[in-house]
């Protein structure tokens, strides 16, 4: 086993196989033998591939970026040929790909090697990750506690050093979220940056972009820089970034005209707790010699939510058909999680003019909400309105699954607006999560940086949004805030093995 492989980042791991200081095989077991005896508490891998893994260590090229290093992809959206993708789903667990997505096939390029799938919420709907299907995956932080969602399982896995780098997808807030509530860094990439093709056309109507979850500023930039660039018939046509994101890291961003708010845009209160990590951020941002100042953009936080959750219905509900006529089943209640079946419900009562004022408000607003950042370079606020919640916090009640199904069966969805189930998810939705949509709708680039801890030791994640097609910016003031305060060495205490004993202990 290879004694340093916890403390070092993907980048790190490939410069030991370019050196032929250890082997990718060598590297590859000790990613296997980090799940096998970290995961059975957190649950974060939901199927394991380690024979393909062992297979392709044995042809990694060592020159790659990446050679040899371990890597977990999200079982959402990123297809393997032959592999399930079971977005959460009791039935597509069943279906295997019929090929690799683009965005795999970048990833295998660069040198990453995959030891297996994550868990997810089903289809990606939830900011925790809970899935029937799987069961809920915990925090390594606390594990009586979410990781967050819907990139939940690949934060877990990426926090407790299982693998150094993981697949994550972002439709709300899903790469970023679970970032802040696990201590890693997020960014969820520009609309159109990464390619979601070929089997997905445009995910979520265009609020979801892929990218990784991890612990360095460093390997975020490097995979970005080698995924980049749309791929054929792609909706959302981005120029490729002309320099390196890598390299950016070596320059400091410079003085920046920073806006910062902790105000709620969607939802109406943030936890003391938040707020004061917010008040150090802020002073942080100062210490760096940049220019802050309290604004953000004005949003209709009650029409705005509304809109968004009706996007989302809309996609639910083709999510639950999708997934029968892929079984070549009938749609049946016992298939889906109640929260699916809830959302998908009203999904189908929406009317397509409904569905249509729904996208036309919501691209309306992402002009203005993009206009504001003409007066600055980016704008900051928290990542979430407190600390991870509870495991089962955030979801339907036990009465409220039940209600849910019976109205299923009798194909009564119109009652859940009528019994305020609308409101109630956007209100507990929203009030978790009252900033990271707003960026999905703009599809501005938008990442978390791990730099404040709870008085409890759970991390609390910093959001920072950057102009259209400014990732660069982005990277250059993560790397600034990551020299400035490092957060690596900081790890859950189930996995923070002092370094003197590290070699003995592996």
């Amino acid at each position: 086993m290879i004694a340093e492989y916890d403390d070092l980042d993907g980048l790190g791991l490939a410069e030991l196989v370019r050196a032929r200081a250890v082997s990718a095989a060598e590297v590859v077991e000790t990613a296997i033998d980090r799940i096998e005896t970290r995961n059975p508490a957190l649950n974060a891998v939901i199927r394991p591939m380690f024979d393909e893994a062992r297979r392709a260590a044995v042809t990694t090229d060592a020159n790659a970026p990446f050679a040899g290093v371990p890597f977990l992809l999200k079982d959402l959206l990123s297809m393997v040929a032959g592999v399930p993708t079971s977005q959460g789903n009791r039935l597509l667990a069943k279906l295997p790909a019929s090929g690799d997505s683009e965005l795999v096939k970048r990833w295998k390029k660069a040198g990453l090697i995959i030891l297996g799938k994550t868990n997810t919420p089903e289809f990606g709907l939830t900011p925790y990750t809970e899935p029937d299907a799987f069961g809920p995956t915990r925090n390594p932080w606390d594990p009586t506690r979410t990781p967050g969602g819907s990139s939940g399982g690949s934060a877990a896995a990426v926090a407790s050093r299982m693998v150094p780098i993981a697949s994550a997808g972002d439709g709300g807030g899903s790469i970023r979220i679970p970032a802040s509530a696990c201590g890693l860094f997020g960014l969820k990439p520009t609309r159109g940056r990464t390619p979601a093709g070929p089997f997905m056309g445009e995910p979520w109507a265009g609020f979801s972009v892929e990218h990784v979850l991890t612990r360095s500023v460093r390997d975020s930039a490097a995979l970005l820089d080698l995924t980049q660039g749309a791929d054929t018939g792609a909706p959302h046509y981005l120029p490729p970034f002309s320099g390196s994101f890598l390299k950016a890291l070596e320059r400091p961003p410079g003085k920046l005209r920073i806006a910062v708010s902790s105000s709620p845009m969607l939802g109406t209160k943030v936890d003391p707790e938040v707020v004061l990590a917010f008040a150090d951020a802020v002073k942080l941002l100062e210490e760096l010699g940049h220019d802050v100042v309290e604004a953000a953009p004005v949003v209709d936080a009650d029409e705005f939510s509304l809109s968004f959750l009706t996007v989302l219905a809309a996609e639910m509900r083709a999510d639950i058909e999708g997934a029968a006529k892929a079984a070549g089943v009938p749609v049946r209640v016992d298939d889906f999680d109640a929260s699916t079946l809830g959302l998908g419900m009203i999904g189908q009562t929406i009317s397509a003019s409904e569905l249509a004022t729904a996208l036309r408000y919501l691209k309306l607003t992402a002009r203005g909400i993009s206009a504001f950042f003409s007066s600055c370079d980016v704008l900051m606020t928290p990542v979430l309105s407190a600390v991870p919640p509870p495991i089962g916090a955030l979801q339907p009640s036990p009465n409220e699954k039940r209600i849910i199904r019976a109205l299923a069966r009798t194909n009564a969805g119109w009652l859940l607006t009528k019994l305020g189930f609308v409101k109630r998810v956007a209100a507990e939705t929203f009030g978790f999560i009252p900033w990271t949509p707003v960026f999905n709708v703009t599809g501005q680039p938008a990442m978390s940086v791990p730099l404040s801890w709870s008085a409890g030791g759970l991390p609390i994640g910093m959001h920072v949004v950057g102009r259209f097609a400014e990732e660069e910016t982005l990277f250059r003031l993560a790397g600034q805030i990551e020299a400035a305060r490092p957060w690596n060495e900081r790890k859950p205490s189930a996995y923070a093995t002092p370094r003197s004993a590290g070699a003995a202990l592996d």
